[in-house]
């Protein structure tokens, strides 16, 4: 099974950019797409952006334009590159492995992926 752990959060100002990691052990990565997920406090967790095997993409429309998702096969890495921050953005960011479909996301919904990491804060404020 893939472990993923996610590092790069912080305290930022509005209008600043920060960079997300999610570094995955355990299996075969390529067997995985990974999705970058948010929860706000007192709010459900909505999918960011996905990516497959293939690097095929997919941005909510919350942030397209903002955020970019990139993906590093050899480093068994995908990165949330998210610029011009806004408070909104505030939340604590989680990455998603979902195995289910040859390396394909088949879902946006946390229910379509079965791993998870611990998250990381991210923290918008002036």
């Amino acid at each position: 099974q893939v472990q993923l752990v996610e590092s790069g959060g912080g305290l930022v100002q509005p209008g600043a950019s920060l960079r997300l990691s999610c570094v995955a052990s355990g299996g075969t990565f390529t067997d995985y797409a990974i999705g970058w997920f948010r929860q706000a406090p007192g709010k459900e967790r909505e999918f960011v952006a996905a990516i497959n095997w293939s690097l095929g993409t997919y941005i909510h429309d919350s942030v397209k334009g903002r955020f970019t998702i990139a993906r590093d096969n050899a480093k068994n890495m995908v990165s949330l590159q998210m610029n011009s921050l806004k408070i909104e953005d505030t939340a604590v960011y989680y990455c998603a492995a979902d195995g289910s479909s040859g390396g394909y996301y088949h879902g946006t919904q946390p229910r379509h992926f079965g791993f998870w990491g611990q998250g990381t804060q991210v923290t918008v404020s002036s």
